[in-house]
């Protein structure tokens, strides 16, 4: 359910996209550089709206270890995600090359709404 905007705040054009969540680990790497780092770097090369990387403060995967930063010993190889959106079509495009340097990463793509003025929005 949508509530309408005050006047003169109107948020901009609506369009449908997809939001692409990669988790990867802080120690991941892909020849030598940050796994979350060429993740992003790919994206701009690629065109993509934008990327983000957050870094978790706690969290577990696939090898069941939890990962935290109140720890020192375990702090190291903190979780990250690193979010894309875009259009569908650019999203699924940018998969396949993707899936390559990620190993076992669990990827996620979820449907989005964008909401931008003009200008900002794709």
């Amino acid at each position: 359910m949508s509530t309408p905007s005050a006047p003169g705040n109107d948020p901009g054009p609506v369009a449908n996209g997809l939001r692409l969540t990669v988790f990867v680990g802080e120690r991941d790497t892909w020849h030598h550089r940050p796994l979350f780092a060429e993740i992003v770097h790919r994206a701009h090369r690629a065109g993509l709206a934008g990327a983000s990387v957050f870094r978790g403060v706690e969290g577990y995967g696939s090898s069941s270890m939890v990962h935290t930063s109140r720890l020192l010993s375990l702090g190291e190889d903190l979780p990250m995600a690193v979010v894309i959106v875009d259009t569908e079509e650019r999203v699924r495009s940018f998969l396949p090359g993707l899936e390559e340097i990620v190993g076992d990463a669990l990827m996620v793509v979820d449907p989005v709404e964008i909401v931008g003025r003009p200008g900002r929005a794709r």
